[in-house]
């Protein structure tokens, strides 16, 4: 299960109005959800270098991860005061990242990133577009932005709705959306076939809440699995997607 349960983030995060519940629980599970975490990390592994923004880095599971790799510092965004307090107690020790209590691009930022993340923060921004146009604007040229969402809007249940998801996405529309900013798709695909029947039983039929122990065994007996297949197979559909762009 992706880092998307993680998540307890402002509903509208580009306009800054509006907030969901704290559920501890979500972030509570999304600390066994480490071979996912690892699985995209691992996918963008050669676009992760030099200075790194993290947006929405909730309480910072997907922040050590980046501290992990050949990165020369990590600027990570919560807006959230309830995950932000979190994040920060995890990354001070850390000489190369800085967290910062706010809304990416909203601040007196003047630095330029050589990279951008997004793991399951766009769907919960309610105009993604504007939000895509800051990250055009913030990026160096030849910098990459690295997007993260859920997929197939036929999924959007019970938990998308609790944690503030806006919507679910389909692959040609992130792609059209991404080109639209300025930005050019170099890669974009399907992610995690497997997790799709799961999901739609518990949280679309079924609309029930989440799970420690269901979370624990997805991540530890199934996405091994499904990671080795999907590297030798791309999904032609899947629960998530992940995209690559540049700023030409």
């Amino acid at each position: 299960m992706p880092r998307e349960l993680e998540s307890v983030r402002e509903t509208e995060r580009s306009s800054g109005t509006g907030t969901t519940q704290y559920v501890g629980k979500d972030l509570e599970a999304m600390s066994f959800a480490k071979n996912y975490h690892q699985w995209i990390i691992d996918h963008w592994q050669d676009y992760l270098k030099g200075s790194v923004a993290e947006v929405g880095a909730g309480v910072g599971s997907f922040s050590a991860l980046l501290l992990n790799c050949d990165i020369s510092q990590l600027t990570s965004f919560e807006p959230s005061i309830d995950m932000f307090n979190q994040l920060k107690e995890k990354l001070t020790s850390h000489p190369k990242a800085t967290a910062i209590h706010g809304f990416f691009g909203q601040g007196d930022e003047r630095e330029l990133f050589d990279t951008i993340a997004y793991v399951n923060v766009l769907e919960h921004i309610e105009d993604d577009a504007q939000e895509l146009a800051k990250v055009y604007r913030f990026l160096h040229r030849g910098g990459h932005a690295l997007i993260f969402v859920p997929a197939l809007r036929w999924l959007y249940g019970s938990l998308d709705k609790q944690v503030g998801h806006v919507r679910r996405y389909h692959k040609e529309q992130l792609v059209d959306l991404v080109s639209k900013s300025g930005l050019r798709p170099i890669e974009a695909h399907y992610f995690d076939i497997a997790g799709i029947i799961p999901w739609f039983i518990n949280f679309v039929v079924l609309k029930n809440d989440i799970q420690l122990g269901a979370v624990s065994a997805y991540d530890n007996l199934i996405v091994p699995i499904a990671r080795r297949l999907e590297t030798i197979v791309r999904p032609p559909v899947g629960k998530n997607i992940i995209l690559v762009a540049q700023k030409p």
